[in-house]
C-alpha cells in the first residue's frame, strides 16, 4: 500500500503579495501628499511680487514748504524783475505785501527802488548798474553804497558770487544761481536760501531769509545777481 505524499504549505508566497500590496499603496500616498505640497518659491515669483510693491514716495513741495524755519521769513519773487518796468510787489508766503519795488521810476530816474509799506526806500540800485554782468551796487535810499555784487569764479558745473557788505562780514553765494538754487552765507552760517520748489507758480522763485537779517537788501542782493545771470538769456 502506498503511502501518499503530503504537501507542505509555505506561508512565503502570501507574504510576498502582501508587502507587495502595502509597498504600492505607501507610494500612492506619497505621491498624493508631495503633491499637494507647495513647491520652491522661484526668484522670479520673488521679483514680480517685489515689482507689485508701491516705490517709496518722494518729497513733495509741500513737504519742502513745511520744513522748519526757526524763525526765517520766506517771499515770493519774480524773476527778470528789472525786464518789466512795472512795480511789484513783494509777498511772503502768507500772500501779505511787505515790500514795492518801484519799477515805474526806473524809467524816469533810471532807478529801480525798493520800499516798504509806507513808501520808505530803503534800497536802490541804478539803471546803468543793471547793465553790468559781472558786479554790481546796492544803495540805500540816500545813493550811499552799502553792498557790492561780485562774480567770483566760474566753474562749468556752478558758479561762486560774492557780496561785500559795507558794514559787515562779506557773504559768498553758491549754488546753481541759473537755475535759482542757491545759497547766500558766511562760511557754514546760511543768511538765505533761493529756490524755486517753494512755489509752482511759472517765473516766480522763493527767498528765504534767516531771522535778524535786512529782508530788503538780501531781497535786492537775488535781483542783483538775477539780472546780471540771465542778462543774456
Amino acid at each position: 500500500m502506498q503511502k501518499q505524499s503530503r504537501q507542505c504549505w509555505s506561508p512565503w508566497p502570501l507574504i510576498v503579495v502582501m508587502v507587495s500590496i502595502f509597498a504600492c499603496g505607501n507610494g500612492a500616498v506619497r505621491a498624493q501628499d508631495s503633491s499637494s505640497r507647495p513647491g520652491p518659491i522661484s526668484n522670479s515669483s520673488v521679483a514680480v511680487e517685489s515689482a507689485a510693491l508701491p516705490d517709496a514716495a518722494e518729497p513733495s513741495d509741500d513737504t519742502m514748504m513745511d520744513e522748519p524755519r526757526e524763525g526765517a521769513e520766506r517771499y515770493k519773487m519774480r524773476q527778470k524783475l528789472v525786464s518789466f518796468g512795472d512795480d511789484f510787489w513783494i509777498e511772503n508766503d502768507r500772500g501779505e505785501r511787505v515790500f514795492k519795488v518801484n519799477g515805474k521810476i526806473l524809467r524816469i530816474r533810471k532807478t529801480l527802488e525798493f520800499e516798504d509799506k509806507k513808501g520808505h526806500v530803503k534800497v536802490q540800485i541804478q539803471e546803468r548798474m543793471l547793465r553790468v554782468k559781472d558786479s554790481m551796487a546796492i544803495e540805500n535810499g540816500k545813493g550811499r553804497k552799502i553792498a557790492e555784487v561780485k562774480r567770483a569764479l566760474i566753474t562749468p558745473f556752478r558758479e561762486r558770487w560774492v557780496v561785500k557788505i559795507g558794514d559787515g562780514p562779506n557773504l559768498e553765494v553758491q549754488g546753481d544761481l541759473l537755475a535759482h538754487e542757491y545759497r547766500i552765507g558766511e562760511g557754514k552760517h546760511k543768511v538765505a536760501k533761493v529756490s524755486k520748489k517753494w512755489f509752482r507758480i511759472t517765473d516766480t522763485y522763493g527767498v528765504q531769509v534767516t531771522a535778524s537779517q535786512d529782508d530788503i537788501l538780501i531781497l535786492a542782493i537775488t535781483v542783483a545777481i538775477d539780472a546780471m545771470v540771465h542778462s543774456n538769456k
